[in-house]
C-alpha cells in the first residue's frame, strides 16, 4: 500500500496527540529524513495553557529521545525550508514572468536558458508538502546554482550565501525546539 506524505502528516499528528496532554493541538508537522529510511516528523504542538512545545515522532508512532536525531531532523527541514523560501531569488513565479516579458521586449541571447532553468528549479521545490532530506537539499541547491549561472556566468551565489546566513537562525531554531520539547533527550 502506497502512503502519501500527506496522510502520513496526519498520522504523525495523531501520534504526538497520544503522548501530548489533554487539550493540546498540533499546529504544524515538518517530515524529514535526515537519513536514509530513518524518517522523523518533528511536531508543534500548542498546548491547552498557550505554550508552544515540540514533539519529534518515527513513522510507527515511536517519540525520538535522542538528542542527535532531533538536532538532524530540525536542522534538514531548516535548511530545505531556507532553500526553497531562497531559491531563485524567493519568488520564481515573478522572475519566471519577468524573464518571459524581457524575452518579448529585448530578446538578449540565453534568456530561453534563465527561463528553462527558472521553470526546472519551480518543478524541484514543487508544492507543499515535501519531504526535507540531504537530497533534496542538494537539488535545490544544484538547480539554483544553474539559474544563478544562466543569469550571471561569473557571479557569486546569493543562494549560497543566504544558506550560510541561515546557519544562525537553523542553530537558533534547535535550541527552541530542545528547550520546549516535551520529553526528556538523552
Amino acid at each position: 500500500m502506497n502512503v502519501s506524505l500527506n496522510d502520513e502528516l496526519e498520522r504523525a499528528a495523531e501520534h504526538a496527540l497520544a503522548t501530548v496532554e489533554t487539550g493540546s493541538s498540533v499546529s504544524g508537522v515538518l517530515a524529514t529524513e535526515p537519513r536514509p529510511d530513518v524518517r522523523l516528523f518533528v511536531c508543534s504542538v500548542d498546548g491547552a495553557d498557550g505554550t508552544r512545545g515540540w514533539l519529534a515522532v518515527r513513522v510507527d508512532g515511536a517519540v525520538v529521545t535522542t538528542r542527535p536525531d532531533l538536532r538532524a531532523a530540525v536542522s534538514i527541514a531548516a535548511l530545505c525550508e531556507v532553500a526553497a523560501d531562497s531559491a531563485g531569488g524567493g519568488d520564481l513565479d515573478g522572475l519566471i514572468a519577468s524573464l518571459a516579458d524581457l524575452r518579448e521586449r529585448e530578446a538578449p541571447e540565453g534568456i530561453e536558458d534563465a527561463e528553462e532553468a527558472a521553470r526546472a528549479l519551480r518543478d524541484v521545490i514543487g508544492e507543499p508538502p515535501q519531504l526535507s532530506t540531504p537530497e533534496r537539499l542538494d537539488e535545490i541547491g544544484a538547480a539554483t546554482r544553474r539559474l544563478e549561472q544562466e543569469l550571471d556566468p561569473g557571479g557569486s551565489s546569493p543562494f549560497a550565501a543566504a544558506l550560510k546566513a541561515a546557519q544562525g537562525a537553523v542553530s537558533e531554531l534547535q535550541r527552541e525546539v530542545e528547550a520546549g520539547y516535551l520529553v526528556d533527550l538523552t
